[in-house]
């Protein structure tokens, strides 16, 4: 039992190191992608450009997340009407559980699917949640791994700085 522990924690080291790849991106352009929204059309990064935009890669198994998507909603019904967007980037291979999860919570920012996970690859996404934060010129400012109580609060500062400039 002993050495069974030993390779979880092990294995949880490596994927805590091996997740914090996508923050070489800071200062990067943000990879441009198309995907399929939630409301049945394709929306593509690119067209964002000009607004502070917030990735956030996301799973319904992920309970960090369904923890963090209530808040990131308070966040983008504050600011989406002085040029902040919150795309929420799902990898879950059934697009149905995503919907179904949105409207449990009372969601309403926009829902991309990933189901491929070409996108999470191109961001370098490991670990859930990913919240990636870009400039107006397109451009990585910040990357956050994980979600625990408080993170909105850098959230919020980050947007407000980026709104400002």
């Amino acid at each position: 039992m002993k050495l069974k522990t030993l390779f979880v924690a092990a294995g949880l080291s490596f994927f805590a190191a091996g997740s914090l790849a996508s923050s070489d991106m800071i200062g990067q352009k943000a990879p441009d992608f198309a995907l399929k929204s939630s409301t049945g059309e394709n929306l593509r990064l690119s067209e964002y450009r000009g607004e502070v935009v917030m990735l956030n890669f996301w799973a319904t198994w992920c309970g960090p997340c369904r923890q963090e998507m209530p808040l990131l909603d308070d966040l983008y019904n504050r600011y989406e009407r002085v040029g902040f967007k919150l795309l929420g980037v799902n990898i879950d291979d059934n697009s149905q559980r995503a919907i179904d999860m949105m409207k449990e919570l009372g969601v309403d920012f926009p829902i991309l699917f990933d189901a491929t996970k070409d996108v999470s690859k191109l961001y370098e996404v490991n670990a859930m949640p990913v919240t990636v934060i870009l400039d107006r010129e397109g451009n990585v400012r910040y990357v956050h791994k994980g979600y625990k109580p408080g993170y909105e609060e850098k959230y919020l500062n980050e947007v407000r700085a980026l709104l400002r400039e």
